[in-house]
């Protein structure tokens, strides 16, 4: 994945997303964004299954900063934007973004790092895996 590509995915929100005010609670954003890093590794052949049954591997969130701008509400259209933002052996750098239109809502910085499926060891991302994420 180039650092000028990105994956967008669209997120509605629900009542279960949301507190008592209809304002999508705070560790929903990280759901969301979750959920695109899930997509966007679907979206190029590989499901979550696959690459702990078939690769040996899963990929972790090791860490994360997230800024929080506008609240998401009730039944609102959103679209989380993930671009890799950095690729190195092991470690993929996601910037992802969350926004209502073409309204900024949350921001973050999130790092993943490829583990064995067994021993929790960071591993080398798999040839195949990392041809399809970073091709050039």
């Amino acid at each position: 994945m180039s650092a000028s590509r990105e994956f967008r995915w669209p997120v509605r929100v629900y009542y279960e997303d949301t507190d008592s005010g209809g304002v999508v609670y705070h560790s929903n954003y990280l759901k969301f964004m979750e959920r695109a890093r899930t997509e966007f590794l679907r979206s190029l052949g590989f499901g979550q299954a696959e690459l702990r049954d078939d690769l040996g591997v899963l990929f972790v969130v090791r860490s994360l900063a997230l800024q929080y701008r506008r609240p998401a509400r009730f039944d609102d259209a959103l679209a989380v934007v993930t671009r890799l933002k950095d690729f190195r052996r092991s470690l993929m750098t996601f910037e992802q973004k969350i926004y209502r239109g073409d309204e900024l809502l949350t921001e973050a910085t999130v790092e993943i790092v490829c583990i064995d499926a067994e021993q929790f060891r960071p591993v080398t991302i798999p040839a195949v895996v990392r041809n399809m994420i970073d091709p050039e």
